[in-house]
């Protein structure tokens, strides 16, 4: 219908549609241009806001204080010298460590050249650790940060072989809060001195080779470092061997310094049952590393289970552990503190309060490589006799252990080696871990293996290594100077360095002075001795071994 409203428009007539306008040539270049300046500004802005907010996490001691807790990250602090920033690779001090402490990955351990792992401020407790080692660098290195990590503030170590070499004592020397004391004459000859031999606790050890001898020469090192912990303001103190890691299980945190803070303060010692390690194969090179089974203590399973399978957790060696099985102890650093033997402390004018930790254990590496068999025969003149052994060895299975690596060949100390360390059988393992007496630990191993990788250890033995450049150079200016006196009246006086032979001698002159009863005290003295006799007649505490079935069945 013409004209009607429903008529359609002709094609000219239509109304225009909207469609979309591909970009012009000449728009195309604009917009990309456009993008490429705007996307590297607003990257810079980020970063710049970023770096704004959060600029003060470059400062490790202001990652500990996070959340007001200055725990966080215990003992991390910048030092006062700028870091050169550079990787230290392993043949920067090739000639200063084994290759084991070398190994730098990217691992998860928060850590850069130049941090000190110091506790920071005036945190308590303060915890220091003595030690009588003449390991390596190797073993102690990681013995010594693991612990830092723990919060240990101060260590006091006596070190003889290789512990004592130059290049080791250059690198120990050079980490703070750590003293190391040589066994020179002098030493010898103010232990001679000590109170020691004067008393009956220690005398059973008196003059006899080998582990006795030790024994005693770590009681009187114990003595030293009491002196020496009062005179650093410790709060507690622990005699450990190089081949033991403490494991604060039980706390609020893996701490040690958390462990002993919430210590009663009427006690005077907290006792680590041990833990023994269980190596499951004989080519272990690093314990600390490649062990993560244990035995646990007696005191941490049921009566019940320990003597039911007695005979199968101890696989026919003569005691439940291989060595010693009455752990180690931490005493509050106090007056009249004095050591207990290796393993315990007392005191002279009291009987100590001392209580054993539930959960929390020291980890004993023994026997760990296959090489132990031969180390320690090597260090004892002893005749491989069942006779002279004992007059040598206070435990069994080492007097064992001696006789087979000084009878046997290779071969068969190794077969021996697997029967009675090695445990190789899985099934027993696992049935004895799920009876409670094994247990898997993982925590050194992680830690020691993050502050490898982190480069750690490396930072320290490049350290040592500039310290041992600087001890060289001022002996050499020592020497030149002392061939021409008139080249030291022209120097300054600040200019002008005395030294007495070995710095280590001038520490122990210093602060490792034995105390000794003056004169005027000696009547006071010796009524208390009177009086307190019981505790004086207290024998030093050797490492004992476990309860065995036989002394149940007496009891």
């Amino acid at each position: 219908m013409a004209g009607g409203p429903y008529q359609r428009h002709s094609a000219s007539q239509q109304l225009p549609r909207f469609q979309s306008q591909p970009p012009s040539p000449q728009q195309s270049p604009r917009v990309l241009l456009w993008v490429l300046t705007m996307l590297p500004l607003g990257l810079a802005a980020f970063a710049f806001g970023l770096q704004w907010k959060g600029g003060a996490l470059s400062d490790p001691a202001t990652i500990g204080r996070l959340g007001g807790d200055n725990s966080r990250l215990p003992g991390v602090q910048l030092s006062n010298s700028p870091s050169s920033g550079r990787t230290v690779t392993a043949a920067d001090c090739a000639h200063l460590k084994p290759d084991v402490l070398s190994k730098r990955g990217p691992g998860a351990f928060p850590h850069h050249p130049g941090w000190e792992y110091v506790v920071v401020g005036e945190s308590r407790p303060k915890i220091c650790i003595c030690s009588s080692t003449s390991a390596g660098l190797d073993q102690i290195l990681p013995w010594l940060y693991y612990h830092r990590v723990l919060g240990v503030t101060n260590f006091f170590l006596f070190v003889e072989g290789k512990a004592a070499s130059v290049n080791s004592s250059a690198v120990l020397e050079a980490i703070p809060g750590v003293q190391v004391v040589h066994r020179t004459k002098e030493l010898e000859e103010k232990q001679a001195k000590s109170r020691i031999w004067n008393e009956t606790w220690l005398s059973s050890f008196f003059f006899r080779p080998c582990n006795y001898e030790l024994f005693v020469r770590q009681s009187l090192n114990m003595e030293m470092a009491i002196i020496m912990a009062r005179t650093a303001g410790m709060d507690w103190i622990i005699h450990l061997d190089t081949d033991e890691l403490l494991n604060p299980a039980g706390a609020s945190e893996y701490s040690l310094r958390r462990l002993l803070g919430d210590v009663a303060p009427d006690v005077d010692m907290v006792v680590f049952p041990n833990y023994e390690s269980a190596i499951e194969r004989d080519d272990i090179t690093e314990p600390f590393t490649q062990v993560s089974m244990f035995k646990k203590n007696y005191d941490h399973v049921m009566k019940e289970t320990y003597f039911g399978l007695y005979k199968e957790a101890t696989r026919g060696n003569p005691n439940y552990f291989l060595t010693y099985g009455n752990g180690k102890a931490a005493a509050r650093v106090q007056n009249h503190l004095r050591p207990n033997g290796a393993h315990r402390w007392h005191n002279y004018m009291k009987n100590p309060n001392e209580v054993k930790l539930e959960e929390a254990s020291v980890l004993h590496f023994t026997y760990t490589k296959f090489s132990d068999l031969t180390s320690r025969r090597d260090r004892c003149g002893c005749k491989p006799t069942k006779e002279d052994v004992k007059k040598c060895f206070m435990l069994e299975f080492d007097r064992e252990a001696f006789i087979v690596a000084s009878t046997f060949t290779e071969e068969e100390m190794r077969v021996w080696y697997r029967q009675h360390v090695v445990w190789t059988d899985k099934e027993l393992n696992l049935k004895l871990m799920r009876k409670g007496l094994l247990t898997r630990i993982y925590a050194p191993m992680v830690i020691i293996q993050g502050l490898r990788e982190a480069g750690v250890f490396s930072d320290a033995l490049t350290a040592g290594k500039k310290l041992l450049e600087k001890y060289k150079s001022r002996d050499e200016f020592l020497s030149s100077v002392s061939q021409s006196p008139e080249k030291l009246k022209s120097l300054p006086k600040d200019k002008i360095i005395t030294y007495s032979g070995n710095s280590t001698d001038q520490k122990t002159e210093d602060h490792e002075q034995i105390s000794h009863v003056k004169s005027e005290e000696q009547e006071i003295m010796l009524k208390a001795r009177r009086q307190l006799t019981q505790f004086l007649e207290v024998e030093a505490m050797p490492p004992m071994a476990p309860p065995d079935l036989s002394s149940e069945s007496s009891q």
